[in-house]
C-alpha cells in the first residue's frame, strides 16, 4: 500500500458509500482510463468478471468457439465455458512468451475455409509483457473477428508506445490481491465504444431496467466494483510508476547475478514495448546447469521461498482435455522449464539475495 489509499477508504466511511458505485468508483475509471490512454472503462468485482461480460458483450454463445492464448493461468478461458462456449487454444511464441501470430494467422484461415470462424478471440498479456498486438489484430480485422485483451497480467507495460488493452474492441484489466497494483479484488473493462461499457455497468448491475420499481429484461450480474474498493484503487494508481521500476529492479539484479549461468535464460523482453516484470521468469536447462526447474524449486522451497513453475498450459489442463490447441510444442517447454522467481513489489535486497543464493548453491 501506498500513502494515500487509507485516506480514500476513510473518505468512503465518512461519507457512507459502502455500497458498489459511488463517487470514488466513477472517480477510479476516470483515473485509470488518463493512465492507460483508454476512452470509457467500467469496474467490476474482478478481472474474471469483465472478461465474462466482454465476451457476452461481443456475442459469444452456447457452441460458439473462441480462441485463446494457451500459457496463461485458467481465468483467460473460464468465462468461455461459463457461456456454453468452447475454447481453442494457441500456442506461443519464443519471443515474447504470448500467443504466436503466425499460428493465430494459420488457425483462422483453417476456421475460415470451413466457414466456422470463432466469435472471438481473448489475446492475453503473460507476466506482464504484452504480446506482438499488430499482427494479431490485423489478422482478426481480416477475418471480422473481435479481439478481447486480457491484460490482467500487464498494467503498466507498453507496446510501440501505448498501453495493451487499448488496442482491441475490448480490454480487461486485474486488480487481485496478486497483481501490480490490486484494490484487494477488482477489474477493469474497457473500451472505445462508450455502448461497450455502458452496457457493461447495466449488466454487472443485475441489469436493472430504468424504472421506478425492480424490473429486469435481461439475466444480469453482481459485478459491480465497491466504492471502498475503488478508493484503495485510487490510491494504488498514484504508485504504479513506482510499482513497475520496483519490479524491473528485481528482475535486472536476478540477470546480473545468474543471467550467464549455463542453462539460464530470463524470458525475453521483446523489442515492442516495455515490460513490468510482474513475475520475474526464466528457464533452466537441466543438462547445462545441472539440476532441473523442480529441483531448484524445491531447493528454494528448503529456504522457505516461495517459487511456482510458468502456467501450465490450458490445453493440457484436466478441464480442457478435450479441447483443440494449434502447435503447443512451445508453451509445452516452456512449462517443462520455467520457473517464476519472487517478484514482490517490496523485496529488499537481503531478500534478493537469499533467492539468487539459493539457486547459486543448485548450479554448484
Amino acid at each position: 500500500m501506498g500513502d494515500r489509499e487509507q485516506q480514500f477508504v476513510t473518505e468512503a466511511f465518512e461519507t457512507n458509500w459502502i455500497a458498489p458505485i459511488g463517487p470514488h468508483v466513477n472517480a477510479f475509471e476516470e483515473e485509470f482510463c488518463q493512465v492507460i490512454g483508454s476512452s470509457h472503462a467500467a469496474a467490476v468485482s474482478s478481472g474474471t468478471a469483465a472478461l465474462h461480460l466482454a465476451l457476452k458483450l461481443v456475442g459469444v454463445g452456447v457452441g460458439d468457439e473462441v480462441f485463446c492464448s494457451t500459457l496463461t493461468f485458467s481465468a483467460s478461458a473460464n468465462p468461455i465455458a461459463y457461456l456454453g462456449a468452447k475454447p481453442v487454444f494457441i500456442d506461443s511464441d519464443r519471443l515474447s512468451w504470448n500467443m504466436d501470430p503466425d499460428l493465430l494467422q494459420a488457425a483462422l484461415e483453417q476456421r475460415a475455409q470451413a466457414g466456422k470462424l470463432p466469435k472471438a478471440v481473448i489475446l492475453v498479456h503473460l507476466y506482464g509483457q504484452s504480446a506482438d498486438i499488430d499482427p494479431i489484430l490485423k489478422t482478426c480485422q481480416q477475418y471480422g473477428v473481435p479481439m478481447i485483451e486480457d491484460a490482467a497480467e500487464a498494467l503498466g507495460a507498453t507496446y510501440k508506445g501505448r498501453s495493451p488493452g487499448t488496442f482491441g474492441t475490448i480490454g480487461i484489466f486485474s486488480f487481485n490481491g496478486n497483481k501490480i497494483i490490486t484494490t484487494s479484488g477488482g477489474g477493469m473493462l474497457v473500451s472505445e465504444d462508450a455502448s461497450i461499457t455502458s452496457k457493461t455497468k447495466f449488466l454487472a448491475t443485475q441489469a436493472r431496467d430504468p424504472a421506478p420499481h425492480y424490473q429486469h429484461s435481461e439475466i444480469g450480474y453482481n459485478y459491480r466494483l465497491s466504492n471502498v474498493l475503488a478508493g484503495i484503487g485510487r490510491g494504488q494508481l498514484l504508485v504504479l510508476k513506482d510499482r513497475v521500476a520496483a519490479r524491473r529492479r528485481n528482475c535486472e539484479v536476478y540477470e546480473q547475478a545468474l543471467g550467464n549461468l549455463p542453462g539460464i535464460e530470463f524470458m525475453p523482453e521483446a523489442p515492442w514495448g516495455s515490460a513490468t516484470r510482474w513475475l520475474t521468469c526464466l528457464t533452466i536447462d537441466p543438462i547445462a546447469f545441472g539440476a532441473d526447474r523442480e529441483q531448484v524449486r524445491l531447493a528454494l522451497a528448503e529456504q522457505q521461498i516461495e517459487s511456482r513453475p510458468v502456467w501450465k498450459p490450458l490445453h493440457l489442463q484436466p478441464i480442457f482435455q478435450d479441447s483443440e490447441c494449434f502447435g503447443g510444442e512451445v508453451a509445452e517447454d516452456l512449462f517443462d522449464r520455467g520457473l517464476c522467481l519472487p517478484s514482490g513489489s517490496n523485496l529488499s535486497d537481503e531478500d534478493l539475495d537469499c533467492v539468487i543464493q539459493a539457486i547459486l548453491k543448485c548450479a554448484a
